[in-house]
């Protein structure tokens, strides 16, 4: 089989049965916190996110994120000099841990013990025979206030606000989900749905890299990956081959990541987050000698 009928193959999204499993587990998990007597009392906003949302999920690789947000507790950034008590507000009376405790009691007394593992930031749901697996998120809104005042004197923070959670390490994770998500099908109309077949070509081959061993494909995430493709300019999406299009990705991206200066004003998809700075889990060496090795393995010149 040549590369081209390869990378059109792994362009698709799961299939239908695969789907409807994902499916299945979102549905069942938000059953499990609206059921709960303690959460079913508080504003809280759930939600699929991520690959499986943005439909950048691949096949056999398809979990599903789903985020438990509380809306009414937050987070928040200030403007310089600004403090909680600056933009009008007061302590809650939840704290994070025990909200996060609360979920995962949830989840229990759903799914049973046995079927929930606690890990540093998400609780994974194992699958079974009608379910995906599933990583659960619980989360507060996270605001970023702007800096600016309205008329009636109250500070302005970006919308729809982001999400931050604490892992049980330490340290805080913030996300823009929602822009992530509209960001995404914008450039994947924009550029005739070329956009995620690509993210899902990558995405593939660094699984099939990682199955035979190549050390430059281990621990590259799919965001990752998913924010490289977004920093292509559109005409990257525009050749008549899926081959072209791929060699033009690798090759753009690995040029790019060559030094700090040439990609230092790279966002992740939602353009609120820088994609190489200290606070990421990932460095723009490891991206670049990932794509090194992906334009190798494929065998382009």
């Amino acid at each position: 089989m040549s590369w081209e009928d390869t990378f059109g193959s792994w362009s698709q999204p799961p299939s239908q049965t695969e789907q409807e499993k994902c499916e299945n587990a979102e549905r069942a998990i938000k059953r499990a916190i609206r059921d709960d007597k303690a959460l079913s009392k508080l504003d809280i906003r759930i939600f699929a996110q991520g690959s499986y949302r943005a439909r950048t999920n691949i096949q056999l690789d398809s979990d599903v994120d789903i985020c438990v947000c509380l809306q009414e507790h937050f987070f928040c950034q200030y403007p310089p000099g600004k403090t909680r008590e600056d933009v009008g507000l007061v302590a809650g009376s939840l704290t994070f841990q025990e909200f996060r405790k609360l979920v995962e009691t949830a989840l229990i007394n759903e799914f049973g013990k046995s079927s929930v593992m606690r890990g540093n930031k998400a609780f994974d749901v194992h699958e079974n025979t009608y379910r995906i697996d599933a990583d659960v998120v619980a989360a507060y809104a996270h605001r970023r206030y702007t800096g600016d005042v309205n008329r009636d004197g109250t500070y302005q923070y970006i919308q729809p606000t982001g999400i931050e959670f604490h892992p049980d390490d330490g340290g805080s994770v913030i996300n823009w989900p929602e822009q992530t998500y509209t960001s995404g099908v914008e450039r994947n109309d924009r550029t005739g749905k070329r956009y995620k077949g690509i993210i899902r070509i990558l995405k593939r081959l660094r699984n099939k890299m990682q199955d035979e061993k190549i050390k430059e494909a281990a621990d590259i995430a799919s965001f990752l990956i998913e924010s490289l493709v977004w920093n292509m300019p559109d005409q990257a999406f525009g050749h008549d081959r899926l081959t072209d299009d791929v060699r033009y990705v690798l090759a753009h991206c690995y040029t790019h990541t060559q030094d700090d200066e040439k990609c230092k004003g790279w966002g992740e998809v939602n353009e609120l987050k820088y994609l190489f700075r200290t606070s990421q889990p990932w460095t723009r060496q490891q991206a670049n000698s990932f794509l090194l090795a992906a334009w190798q393995y494929i065998g382009f010149k």
